[in-house]
C-alpha cells in the first residue's frame, strides 16, 4: 500500500499535521461519516461498484487506486468524484487484496488465493493494459500482501510452505519476481498465517525494513528483515491470538523503530478487547495500547509528517491516536477495511459496498486559524 507522491513544503505540512490532529481532537458530532467535529472528516466518494475493495493505494488527494473482489480495479484523478473502472480484462474470478501504486500510471495488483488463483499483475499506463509478472504454480502456497521499498523493489508474502513463510522478490519494478531462500526465515507456528484483510500484513520503511504480521498460532507475532526479507527475526504481540480468527492484522511504521499493530478477532460476535499495541524498537518488542481500539480493526495508518498521529479502521469505526497508538479513541462509526495516507494529506480509506472515502481537509473548520494546508479539492 505504498505510493510515491512529492512531499510538501516543510513548514506547510507541519501546520497541516498540527492542524489535523487538533482537529480530530475535537469533540465528535453524531453524523456517521464525520471523523470528528467541525474539522477534518471522511467524505464518501461514490464509485458505482458494489465490491469489496481491501487494496487500497493513495497517491494524493487527487490520486488512488482501490483493488477489491471480482478483480476489480479503479482508479481516480480528481479526488474520487470520478472513477474510471481500469480492471486487468478477464480477472472476474480473481480476489484482488492489495495494490501498491507508484504514481497515477504504474501499479502493482495482488490476487489471492490457493495456487493459481495467487497471482501478481502491473501496468505501466493507467490500468489500460495489465502484463501478469506471477503466477503461483505451488498448491500449497497463498499470497496475502506484497510491499515495496522504492519504485523498484519489493516483496510479497506467502503463508507457510514446509513451515516456514515464502517470500517473492522484485528487484525490477514487478516485472519479474523470485522465490528467496528459506535459510533466513524462522518456523512458522502451527496454524499460523497472515491476514489478506487489508494490504497491510507486509509493510516496509526505509530501504530495507519490512514486517510480517500474522496469526492463527499459539502467539500473534510481528516478523521483522533488516535486509529486503533474506533473514528475520519474530517477536510475539499482545494481541489476541490461540484462534484462527485472531491475530495481528495490519501494520505501519513510520520509520524503522516506530510502529502499530492493530487486529482482533474478525469474527462479528467475539470480543476483540486488546486489538492495538505499539513498538520503539522496531518490532523487537510490542507493549498492549494503554486504550487500545475497542473493537477488531483491519487497517492502519501514520498520519502524513506527523511522529504521534495514526488512524486504524475496521468494520465498525475509524480511530485515532495521537500520541502513537498508546491511547485511541472512536471518531467515525462507518465500516472500512483500509486505509492509507499520501505526502500531502491525500488520506483514503476503503471496504465493503464499494464505499471509498477521502479525509477531507476545511482550512476555516481545522481549529488551527490560519494553517497553511490543503482545503477542499
Amino acid at each position: 500500500m505504498t505510493s510515491m507522491g512529492k512531499t510538501r513544503q516543510t513548514v506547510s505540512v507541519g501546520l497541516c499535521a498540527a492542524a489535523v490532529a487538533a482537529a480530530l481532537m475535537a469533540p465528535a458530532q453524531a453524523a456517521p461519516t464525520a471523523v470528528a467535529g467541525d474539522g477534518p472528516r471522511w467524505s464518501l466518494k461514490e464509485t458505482g461498484a458494489e465490491v469489496r475493495f481491501r487494496g487500497l493505494a493513495a497517491v494524493n488527494r487527487a490520486t488512488a487506486w482501490v483493488a477489491g473482489s471480482r478483480g476489480t480495479v479503479l482508479r481516480t484523478a480528481d479526488g474520487g468524484r470520478s472513477w474510471r473502472n481500469v480492471s486487468p480484462p478477464g480477472a472476474e474470478g480473481l480476489e484482488f487484496r492489495d495494490i501498491e501504486a507508484f504514481d497515477g500510471r504504474r501499479a502493482v495488483v495482488l490476487a489471492i488465493g490457493e495456487g493459481e488463483a495467487s497471482r501478481i499483475l502491473r501496468t505501466t499506463d493507467g490500468g489500460i493494459s495489465w502484463t501478469e509478472s506471477f503466477r503461483n504454480t505451488d498448491p500449497r502456497a497463498f499470497y496475502d500482501c506484497i510491499t515495496f521499498f522504492d519504485s523498484r523493489n519489493g516483496l510479497a508474502m506467502s503463508d507457510p510452505v514446509d513451515g516456514k513463510y515464502r517470500i517473492l522478490s522484485t528487484r525490477d519494478a514487478g516485472k519479474s519476481w523470485r522465490v528467496l531462500p528459506s535459510a533466513g526465515m524462522p518456523a512458522a507456528q502451527p496454524g499460523e498465517a497472515g491476514f489478506a484483510a487489508s494490504g497491510q500484513c507486509l509493510v516496509s520503511s526505509g530501504p530495507r525494513d519490512v514486517w510480517l504480521a500474522t496469526g492463527g498460532g499459539a502467539t500473534a507475532r510481528v516478523l521483522h528483515s533488516a535486509d529486503r526479507g533474506l533473514n528475520w527475526t519474530a517477536a510475539e504481540s499482545t494481541l489476541p491470538a490461540g484462534d484462527p480468527a485472531r491475530g495481528v492484522f495490519a501494520l505501519a511504521f513510520r520509520d524503522r523503530r516506530h510502529g502499530i499493530a492493530v487486529g482482533g478477532d474478525y469474527r462479528g460476535d467475539q470480543q476483540s478487547p486488546r486489538a492495538g499495541a505499539v513498538s520503539k524498537d522496531g518490532g523487537r518488542t510490542w507493549q498492549q495500547s494503554a486504550t487500545p481500539p475497542p473493537a477488531y480493526r483491519s487497517g492502519v495508518t501514520w498520519l502524513p509528517h506527523s511522529r504521534v498521529a495514526a488512524l486504524a479502521v475496521g468494520p465498525t469505526g475509524t480511530d485515532l491516536t495521537v500520541d502513537g497508538g498508546r491511547h485511541w479513541r472512536t471518531v467515525d462509526t462507518g465500516s472500512y477495511d483500509t486505509v492509507d495516507c499520501a505526502p500531502d494529506f491525500g488520506c483514503w480509506a476503503s471496504g465493503e459496498k464499494g464505499r471509498v472515502a477521502r479525509l477531507e481537509l476545511r482550512g476555516s473548520r481545522s481549529g488551527i486559524p490560519g494553517g497553511d494546508y490543503p482545503s477542499g479539492g
